[in-house]
């Protein structure tokens, strides 16, 4: 987009030239945009003189006449009044007289003064009126921005009568054969052909070279090639597959007005017949016959057609061929078209119907209700797209649809469409999901853009409480029916639809943690024999670094598109940072004790667990010692709905309570999986203690569960990393349940020690909380927006070629991976780099050959693959020496290859360690 105030008058000119020249080429075309307040400066021209001679009202005031040219050709504008109408004599140019006035560097004497190729002369015989219309121009024109697009075989399509060239026209512009439509069978239309704006169901042929548009139909019907099917609706369907049809016939449905009555009148003629031509001329014909043909055929008279003052205008234009209303039985429908054609039918009952002639048909249009009719098409159309998209988990960004629908008022339609797809969607989560998010983008859409408040935001008003409740209880179309009833309240005002919209959100995350639960059927928990009371059983985990793939682990994604990422367990500084003891206490309580931080400073809190109310909030994520009391309810150890107290359950199952302890040397929001490696860490003590036996991939799979439970959601990748050690590359199919597959990459020799020697961890000092992201991001996701669909199959075709590196043992090819999977990142979750991360990656660029913020982003670590070994020193001086970066800290980072450890301590002699 250029705008003309802004370009040189050599460019302009240049540009405009080369457009006429290009006419025997291939076609191109300029689009201009302007403002209202340019179009009124425009418009008023034409009553100023002497501008005021390129219109009729203009010459019989006496002006001199006056053309306004474009591209050699007579432009014409069409005003209001149909006196005002350009006519072409004088030649004043479109393009080097009306536009060119708005180059910046022409100065008003060049402007009025200056010969233009093709135009009238400014010195000639009319010189001083070519001057004045010049000065007219310059003095209202000039300052005004027009914005100008220049369109590569683009050109200009100006209508006509022709009914073989406009199919033409339709059938060889672009190169899509669907467009605005929705089709059944999408085989059964020919390359070649064009469906425009219209609905097919069942078995619809349509041939090349055939054209259907603004039609509603059902088949069976076969279009043959060179037929135009328009305005038809569905009612027309049974008639169609009768007509005698052959090829190049056009048939059309008019929505007419006839005195008061509001009427559809069909047409069908050649698309070889000339509209003009005089019935006796020798290339006049009616459905690609001669007239003499038709008559034998039908019996119809010319007296029929155009009455006994047969003069001019007996032309096809002027036949009154096409019923429109029988005055005994009201009106008529496609079988007298289909009588014309060679059907069944008597001539008696076309003579007695009130017939009209195309020209009748254009001048009695009612262009409201012919435009109403293609509009209701057209949100047709594109709610018929939506559910299949949303059924057939498809990648269709369906937002324009939902802006456009909520312009046009058809709100209503397109909500009651989602709500019963997400109705009877209980065989599939995901796809219920996703229309409640979709729901809720209508809502916003409805809003405004801008308008009624931040859509991220709570979700828990009492009136929307039933509706989650039946949602919770699994009662799908109970719970959406609810929504809905509920959702009538919350139209009146833009904050409250941006509110509603943050609830149907609130029920989508139901739906999705409900999805991702499926996951647990991959949990396998065996039986054995308990430990001892009082002996600690303790897990220490090692933290991961995701080296690409991240977000493509995220529900939904994970399990609508498919996941695949490479990670890496490590030690920090030599050590695991993540850890769990659990041990069995005579008394039937629950110790849960958290602790966070280096040992040195670390912050711990304390939570007594004697009644099963105190458990009642293990789903608030924010909740003293939520985590640990997921981990009691996911591992089982109490059932929180029990009527069976906390003392007799504990009791009965355990013989006494439990004492559990977590930590992590980690700071908050460090972007390494911390949360949920501390879940599975926690679970396998819990499990150790119990009695009960597990391996690594049921822990993957319950941490997704518990996550679930807890409402914070998130991906498998953190647990991944965690618990299997060394460089991993994990998937997700694109299918529910969700279900992850690990492979533990094998690496050179030496490639282990080379690849640890050249990791630095830096903290930047900055927490990041990856909720907020996490919603911006599903919330894009489910609208399809086309950049986060491809950044997804990016971010998997990216970690296969981060794994392929590995294999390689190739730091070169691994540091490109690590830096293309950062600028995915930040794609994917605008506003995860901050203004200090940036410049600390900036100036750490020459020392790395890749490098990324661990986890989503925003804040946390910062690691970095160097080009040398050993290079935190270097990597400190440079952090140093940078202003108004804040605190931060360089950590050395060692891989991992064990993952997941548990050790056994005894309860007399705690400093006696076993590793298993």
């Amino acid at each position: 987009m250029a705008y003309i105030s802004q370009m040189q008058r050599t460019e302009y000119v240049t540009l405009s030239i080369r457009a006429q020249r290009r006419r025997s080429a291939l076609p191109h075309s300029l689009m201009g945009k302007y403002p209202w307040a340019v179009a009124e400066k425009l418009l008023q021209t034409h009553v100023t003189s002497p501008l005021d001679g390129c219109t009729y009202l203009g010459m019989d005031s006496g002006a001199p006449p006056l053309e306004v040219i474009a591209h050699n050709m007579v432009f014409f504008l069409r005003f209001p009044d149909p006196t005002l109408t350009f006519l072409a004599l004088l030649q004043i140019s479109l393009f080097l007289d009306i536009l060119m006035c708005l180059c910046s560097d022409l100065t008003e004497h060049e402007f009025i003064n200056g010969e233009r190729a093709g135009c009238s002369s400014s010195s000639g015989p009319q010189g001083a009126v070519v001057r004045s219309a010049r000065a007219v121009l310059w003095r209202m024109l000039r300052g005004a921005s027009i914005s100008m697009l220049y369109i590569p075989e683009g050109r200009y399509d100006y209508l006509t009568q022709s009914g073989r060239e406009h199919v033409v026209r339709l059938t060889e512009s672009g190169s899509e054969t669907m467009i605005l439509s929705h089709i059944q069978d999408v085989k059964s239309v020919a390359e070649g052909s064009r469906v425009i704006n219209s609905v097919l169901e069942g078995d619809v042929r349509v041939s090349a070279g055939a054209v259907v548009q603004h039609c509603h139909l059902q088949g069976p019907v076969q279009v043959h090639s060179g037929c135009l099917l328009s305005g038809l609706d569905l009612t027309s369907s049974s008639y169609i597959h009768r007509l005698p049809l052959s090829s190049d016939i056009i048939v059309q449905g008019h929505r007419v007005m006839l005195g008061e009555l509001k009427l559809t009148v069909y047409t069908a003629f050649g698309a070889h017949d000339h509209l003009e031509a005089h019935a006796d001329d020798v290339t006049a014909s009616f459905l690609n016959q001669k007239w003499s043909e038709f008559y034998s055929r039908t019996g119809i008279q010319p007296l029929d057609l155009w009455g006994p003052e047969r003069a001019e205008s007996c032309c096809l234009l002027d036949a009154r061929l096409f019923p429109v209303f029988m005055p005994r039985s009201g009106p008529v429908g496609l079988e007298c078209v289909c009588w014309l054609l060679g059907g069944a039918g008597v001539r008696d009952s076309w003579k007695e119907a009130w017939r009209l002639s195309l020209r009748d048909i254009v001048i009695l249009t009612d262009q409201q209700t012919e435009l109403r009719w293609r509009e209701e098409l057209f949100f047709s159309v594109g709610r018929r797209r939506a559910v299949d998209a949303l059924q057939g988990h498809t990648d269709l960004n369906l937002l324009p649809f939902f802006r456009a629908a909520a312009l046009a008022g058809q709100q209503e339609a397109l909500l009651q469409a989602l709500d019963s797809v997400a109705a009877n969607s209980s065989g599939d989560l995901g796809v219920a999901a996703r229309c409640l998010a979709c729901v809720a983008d209508v809502l916003g859409c409805l809003a405004g853009e801008g308008k009624g408040g931040l859509r991220s935001g709570p979700a828990a008003n009492p009136s929307w409480a039933p509706a989650f409740k039946l949602l919770e209880d699994g009662n799908l179309p109970a719970g959406v029916q609810e929504l809905a009833n509920q959702r009538k309240h919350w139209f009146s005002r833009p904050d409250l639809l941006v509110r509603a919209a943050r609830h149907y959100e609130g029920a989508g995350q139901i739906l999705l943690r409900k999805a991702v639960m499926s996951a647990r059927q991959f949990v396998f928990i065996g039986q054995g024999e308990m430990p001892p009371m009082g002996e600690w059983q303790e897990v220490e985990c090692p933290a991961r670094l995701d080296l690409s793939g991240g977000w493509s682990d995220t529900p939904p994604i994970a399990f609508e598109h498919g996941g695949l990422v490479v990670n890496v367990a490590v030690k920090v500084d030599g050590k695991r940072p993540i850890g769990a003891r659990v041990r069995r206490v005579p008394k039937p309580h629950l110790l849960l004790v958290s602790a966070s931080g280096e040992p040195s400073c670390s912050f711990s809190t304390e939570t007594l667990c004697e009644d099963l109310t105190d458990l009642e909030d293990y789903c608030q994520p924010h909740a003293p010692g939520a985590l640990l009391k997921a981990v009691c309810v996911c591992s089982e150890l109490v059932c929180v709905s029990s009527p069976v107290s906390l003392k007799e359950q504990l009791l009965q199952r355990w013989g006494g309570g439990l004492e559990i302890h977590s930590w992590s040397s980690l700071p908050h929001g460090s972007g390494l999986g911390t949360s949920s490696i501390l879940a599975g860490a926690a679970l396998a003590a819990v499990y150790r203690c119990t009695g009960r036996s597990f391996d690594t991939n049921s822990l993957i799979h319950d941490v997704l569960y518990l996550e679930q439970i807890l409402t914070t959601g998130g991906g498998w990748q953190d647990q991944v990393g965690g618990l299997f050690g060394g460089v991993k590359l994990a998937r997700s199919a694109a299918q529910l349940p969700l279900r992850v597959e690990v492979e533990q990459l094998s690496l050179p020799q030496h490639f282990q020690s080379v690849l640890q020697q050249h990791l630095l961890l830096v903290y930047t000092g900055k927490t990041r909380l990856a909720r907020n992201l996490l919603q911006d991001v599903v919330r894009s996701w489910y609208a399809r927006l086309p950049s986060i669909v491809q950044n997804a199959e990016q971010l998997v075709t990216n970690a296969e070629e981060c794994a392929e590196a590995c294999r390689e043992g190739s730091l070169l090819r691994l540091g490109q991976c690590m830096d293309t999977y950062w600028q995915q990142k930040k794609l994917m979750a605008p506003g995860c780099e901050p203004a200090a991360v940036r410049s600390m990656m900036n100036a750490l660029q020459p020392l790395s050959l890749g490098q990324s913020l661990a986890g989503a982003g925003g804040g946390g670590f910062l690691f970095l693959l160097t080009r040398e070994p050993q290079q935190k020193k270097p990597v400190t001086e440079i952090l140093t020496n940078i202003q108004g970066i804040g605190s931060f800290s360089v950590h050395s980072v060692e891989l991992d290859m064990d993952g997941i450890s548990v050790i056994q301590k005894s309860s007399e002699h705690p400093e006696q360690q076993q590793k298993t």
